[in-house]
């Protein structure tokens, strides 16, 4: 994990929470800066989705998260693409990734022509034009999260949080989102938190990596250091095996799991 600094985006120090008197995530440090992507990953109920919305200030926490070296967040600092989003009912695509545009406007100003070209603009990168006057309830899992990646991305905010953005997609999809993500994120320095169930695919394109296993940390650095064999097969409880094909870390699944002979363990 790279040293803090007043040149980051996103800051959280000693972040805990408690969820129903239950404690799920204990002291997490993290820091990110422009055009940094930091993969989340962890086995289920490590605590990567309380994680993001601590940092989004959904749940309360302990501990402190600062934006721009320092600033009290604001709703302009951060947007967070959830896993299972509730899309409202009688809202079409252009109308909802438009909501995106909330936290720009004056109190009881309506949305101007530059909010309707960056919607418009959004939805051309994500391929979404043709979808833009469907309802959002008629959509394909796949369609549906791209739309609330696409809102997001309206939001123009230093910060995006992104919980599984590829959970629903196809192949295809899943590529062309993440190159995507990751051009944006280079490109126009936006710091990326992403909670992530493809080890590889989380390796691959990030800057740095935590390891969360039961609200802890077990490892954050690099992603060389974080895919570690012993580390992750402790963590997921399988003995995983870690090799480097193309140059590219790959992490594979139990023999028995590869084969069929049992069921195969869940990495998120």
């Amino acid at each position: 994990m790279s040293e803090s600094s007043q040149d980051d985006v996103l800051r959280a120090e000693d972040l805990s929470v408690s969820l129903g008197g239950n404690a799920v995530l204990y002291d997490v440090s993290l820091a990110v800066g422009p055009g940094e992507w930091l993969s989340v990953i962890g086995p289920n109920g490590a605590g990567k989705s309380t994680l993001l919305r601590a940092i989004a200030g959904l749940v309360p926490s302990r501990g402190r998260v600062t934006f721009g070296g320092g600033r009290v967040p604001g709703p302009r600092d951060v947007a967070l693409v959830p896993q299972s989003p509730r899309l409202p009912d009688g809202m079409s695509v252009a109308e909802y990734v438009l909501l995106g545009r909330t936290a720009h406007l004056g109190w009881l100003a309506r949305e101007s022509r530059c909010d309707r070209d960056t919607v418009a603009a959004v939805l051309s990168r994500l391929d979404l034009v043709a979808f833009a006057h469907r309802p959002v309830t008629e959509l394909s899992g796949g369609e549906a999260q791209r739309v609330v990646v696409a809102r997001a991305l309206a939001q123009q905010t230093p910060v995006i949080l992104l919980d599984e953005p590829t959970s629903a997609l196809d192949v295809g999809h899943q590529s062309a989102m993440l190159d995507l993500l990751v051009g944006l994120c280079r490109d126009e320095g936006i710091a990326v938190v992403a909670a992530m169930h493809d080890l590889a695919g989380a390796a691959a394109h990030a800057d740095q990596m935590i390891l969360l296993a039961s609200g802890r940390v077990l490892l954050a650095g690099a992603p060389s250091a974080v895919i570690d064999e012993a580390v992750l097969s402790e963590a997921y409880g399988a003995a995983v095996r870690v090799r480097r094909i193309d140059g590219e870390l790959v992490v594979l699944p139990p023999a028995s799991a590869r084969h069929g002979a049992g069921p195969r363990p869940s990495l998120r």
